[in-house]
């Protein structure tokens, strides 16, 4: 996966290029467009995170491979039975890897990196976590399925390039039939959005199905707010990067019963024990 989108990276860097230049020559008041600072802390978090997920493929690829072989059955990459298989298989994944990083305060501890940005630009997307280790699980069923190990990273980064793209407001809404299939910039909006009645929707990868299917969908009406409902004024990489983990910690330090430090940990961000 991350060799994969290592090559895509050049991609990204012109697109973002050409995008920050389309908001210099073709401003619009109501778009935020890019900040020099956000921008480099964006680009900051994702050299990281490739530094980070390079060395920790390595635990994914024994993981995935160990499970695979274990398999008494091995679907044939020859077969396009078993592409399509992986496309939806891997795409329900994330739905899931993504709603239960917003649900789980231990995993949005990871996810929240992707959210603290006041702006929404092509910038944005590589602004990742530099604690993936979290995404191991959600895609080992896909090796117990017998699906190759490659054929997993493989669609992992194709979905993962796609997203890229989503990430942008100079894309107003595509056609009815796309918005109403896919995960579009539109869509993908009103998942960054700090307003109330955006939180907590729209996860899709690929597919928008999932979340019209599982009742976490909301179209773009108003005027959307990015960044965190709580945000974290600084542009300084670690504290991006670690900001949750303290304050998890802050909180499992200050509780009086085991019940409440496990509730820190596992519930929705935002719990606090009554009273």
């Amino acid at each position: 996966m991350v060799n994969a989108l290592l090559y895509a990276v050049p991609v990204f860097l012109l697109m973002l290029f050409v995008e920050a230049l389309s908001f210099r020559f073709l401003p619009d008041d109501d778009e935020r467009g890019y900040e020099a600072r956000d921008t480099a802390t964006s680009l900051t978090m994702g050299t990281g995170f490739l530094a980070i997920a390079l060395p920790w493929k390595a635990v994914t690829v024994v993981a995935y491979a160990g499970l695979y072989v274990l398999m008494p059955w091995h679907l044939s990459p020859a077969n396009p039975w078993t592409w399509v298989l992986l496309f939806f298989a891997d795409d329900f994944a994330y739905y899931w890897y993504h709603r239960l990083h917003h649900e789980v305060r231990l995993l949005w501890a990871s996810h929240v990196v992707h959210h603290s940005s006041r702006f929404f630009n092509f910038s944005t997307a590589l602004r990742q976590t530099w604690t993936p280790m979290s995404v191991l699980p959600f895609w080992l069923p896909l090796a117990a399925l017998g699906l190759p190990p490659w054929m997993i990273f493989l669609q992992q980064s194709v979905s993962l390039i796609y997203q890229f793209f989503l990430h942008t407001e100079r894309v107003d809404r595509l056609p009815r039939p796309v918005e109403w299939v896919f995960n579009t910039p539109s869509h993908h909006r009103v998942h960054h959005g700090s307003n109330s009645a955006y939180l907590d929707r729209n996860y899709a990868g690929i597919l928008i199905v999932w979340d019209r299917l599982f009742g976490t969908f909301e179209p773009e009406r108003d005027r959307v707010v990015y960044g965190l409902t709580k945000n974290i004024q600084t542009f300084n990489p670690v504290r991006v990067a670690f900001h949750e983990y303290a304050a998890i910690w802050r909180d499992v330090r200050s509780a009086k019963r085991w019940r409440d430090r496990l509730g820190y940990l596992l519930r929705r961000p935002g719990w606090a024990p009554a009273g």
